[in-house]
């Protein structure tokens, strides 16, 4: 059986989970201990997982925590019948999981051409890959202006964002870095909220530009997207009618978009 197991290991790094919380009956977020030596771009995503039937179960996810951090952020929707999160849920303080320790992805600094305002349009757990990039001082030596836009189907959903955002304001040294450069907007779509609507409605209406002080625009704006295939499809289009080109890791563009999560 230990043969197995260490079969089953080779190439994945054993990480001890803490600090789990859980935010809503469909998401939960948990910490990681970070192996020596790991770096990784913040952005990027990892392959992480357990143990099943003596072999790796694994699944693409964002860092949440930013580059400098020496601990590693997961945030996770719930799946009850999801092969990983129907376990993955169920992780309890001294529990271990396994990563693949070669992140990669494309909501990175990198696949962005220099700019002005960074757009970071997000839905659900798609929130995950920007609370790592907002956390991090390079965002704001680049940008001037860092707007981070959730949406959600209930009130509730928003907490994880709205707790990262004040765990900025009261951080030792991030106030300083980030001053007033960055904006967070929060809406919903089911429950009735202070701000209702998808961003895409936002953007079209003009209510976004009002809020940030300007409509979209590929001379000045850049863009990264993370969420739902539909959402990920729909903000794509409306970037690429005003004049915006997709860039990646090897040709840097003004908008930027992460797959790996889309089924």
């Amino acid at each position: 059986m230990n043969q197995i197991v260490d079969k089953a290991l080779r190439g994945v790094a054993l990480l001890k989970v803490s600090n789990i919380r859980h935010w809503t009956d469909r998401t939960f977020s948990f910490d990681c201990e970070r192996p020596q030596g790991f770096r990784f771009r913040s952005g990027e995503f990892a392959m992480i997982g357990l143990i099943v039937d003596g072999k790796p179960l694994l699944r693409a996810y964002s860092i949440a925590s930013p580059s400098w951090d020496d601990e590693l952020e997961f945030y996770s929707i719930k799946v009850e019948d999801g092969p990983l999160t129907s376990r993955l849920q169920h992780l309890k303080e001294g529990d271990e999981i396994v990563m693949r320790p070669k992140p990669v992805g494309t909501l990175v600094h990198d696949a962005l051409l220099p700019g002005k305002r960074l757009f970071l349009f997000s839905t659900g757990t798609g929130i995950a890959p920007f609370a790592s990039v907002i956390r991090d001082p390079e965002t704001y030596e680049k940008f001037d202006q860092v707007i981070l836009t959730q949406t959600c189907r209930d009130v509730k959903e928003l907490d994880y964002g709205k707790h990262l955002i004040e765990s900025i304001k009261t951080h030792e040294f991030l106030p300083e870095i980030v001053g007033d450069k960055l904006t967070h907007i929060a809406t919903t779509t089911r429950e009735d909220s202070e701000q209702m609507g998808r961003m895409t409605d936002w953007i079209r209406d003009g209510r976004l530009a009002g809020a940030v002080g300007g409509d979209l625009n590929p001379e000045s704006d850049r863009v990264m997207i993370c969420g739902s295939m539909a959402m990920l499809k729909d903000h794509k289009e409306i970037c690429e009618e005003r004049g915006f080109v997709e860039g990646s890791n090897s040709e840097p563009g003004h908008f930027v978009i992460e797959k790996a999560f889309v089924d």
